[in-house]
């Protein structure tokens, strides 16, 4: 039996527009938390916004239109490559968004710079035919780097309606073929689902164990790392905001947050240079714009968002997994 559809976003309160204003205080007067740069371990990469899929929810509104990221080239993610060297910074994973990655003409020239340079790559995929144009370069690289190379399908749910009623019709089976590839061919390889559906987290991931099961997908579904459930984005929705007194009242732990160890780096469509951002949530809001280097981004981050509060701080969310 295929679980319900989540109710409508009607049906919840919307947010107040006196929140996530101002980046000092909250809109009843409160000291807003921020949160330090503890030190940058992971630094994100937007390749480019348009994608193949236009996916009902998608939060950086990715489709085959949207080109308001363009395409970043190898040579300027080899530019941030560098600057990392330069300062020995202590960056473990470089990962790849979009859009859809393997869109990017230079995507296979993008990873083996980052391979090359000793770092781990992830790649969120929705693992369909744009990947598997690259099947032989992955390959390649695979042979080369081997798990440094790794790759995170995105699978909305277990059951095929409900993935497509996100994702599109005839989005299933070109994901499943892709995810067959990369655990047959031995790639490290995870999964991002959503927890939107009207069901609880251990029904999610027995339902996910089924599908890898029955498909013969090598990911423990049964595992937090392989299999990443993320909360709903919806920033148009109502959301506490996140206060200094929060971080005791909460039991939270400001220096887990992904803007504590990670940056995000964006070409914006028009401009000549990249820009560097906290995180992979928040590609377009010019208030976060940090600057164009590493270096200039190494400030503190205001939680002036509703993606802050709902994913990182309430939703416990992170991209880096």
């Amino acid at each position: 039996m295929t679980p319900a559809a989540p109710a409508l976003h009607q049906e919840r309160p919307f947010l107040d527009t006196a929140k996530f204003r101002d980046p000092h205080v909250t809109a009843d007067g409160q000291a807003r938390a921020g949160v330090g740069l503890r030190a940058l371990e992971a630094l994100w990469f937007n390749t480019g916004t348009l994608c193949n899929l236009a996916c009902t929810n998608c939060y950086i509104e990715s489709s085959p239109a949207n080109d308001r990221l363009s395409y970043l080239t190898a040579e300027e993610v080899g530019g941030y490559l560098d600057e990392i060297a330069r300062g020995g910074l202590p960056v473990r994973t470089v990962g790849l968004t979009g859009g859809e990655p393997f869109m990017n003409p230079e995507i296979a020239d993008i990873l083996e710079r980052i391979l090359a340079a000793g770092h781990e790559a992830l790649v969120l995929t929705n693992a369909m035919r744009p990947m598997m144009r690259h099947a032989e370069a992955l390959l390649a690289l695979r042979k080369r780097f081997g798990d440094r190379l790794a790759l995170r399908v995105s699978i909305d749910h277990y059951a095929e309606a409900l993935h497509q009623l996100e994702r599109g019709p005839r989005s299933w089976e070109p994901m499943v073929l892709g995810l067959r590839f990369l655990s047959d061919n031995g790639f490290a390889v995870a999964a991002a689902g959503r927890t939107v559906w009207q069901e609880s987290e251990a029904e999610l991931r027995a339902g996910f164990a089924r599908l890898f099961a029955k498909e013969g997908i090598r990911i423990d579904a049964g595992d937090p790392a392989a299999l990443i459930l993320f909360p709903e984005l919806d920033e148009t929705l109502d959301v506490p905001e996140i206060t200094t007194a929060c971080w005791d009242l909460l039991g939270v732990d400001p220096g887990a947050m992904m803007c504590a160890s990670s940056r995000m780096v964006v070409k914006r469509k028009g401009e000549a240079r990249p820009v560097v951002m906290p995180c992979t949530l928040l590609p377009y809001d010019e208030r976060f714009v940090m600057g164009h280097s590493l270096g200039e981004a190494a400030g503190a981050v205001p939680l002036n968002h509703p993606h802050c509060a709902r994913f990182c701080v309430l939703g416990g969310g992170s991209c880096s997994g």
